[in-house]
């Protein structure tokens, strides 16, 4: 019987938590990216640029920061 190292452990259990953040930060960009139009439909401008700043980051911050940086650097 094998016996899984406390590195290996450790580093999975990294890998699994910023696919988790990355993937909670995608959806919520694309979540808030719909509000903003649904704002902007509606006549409030400035509700719907401040909307879509936040849902840019967010997709940036999930999609490319956490997910093609940080998860999938380390299965390449």
């Amino acid at each position: 019987m094998t016996s899984i190292g406390p590195e290996l452990l450790a580093e999975s259990l990294q890998l699994v938590l910023y696919t988790l953040i990355g993937g909670v930060l995608t959806v919520g960009g694309v979540l808030v990216e719909q509000a903003s139009v649904q704002h902007y439909g509606s006549g409030e401008a400035m509700i719907a640029l401040w909307l879509a700043a936040l849902g840019g980051v967010m997709l940036y911050a999930g999609a490319y920061g956490l997910g093609y940086q940080k998860v999938l650097s380390q299965y390449v």
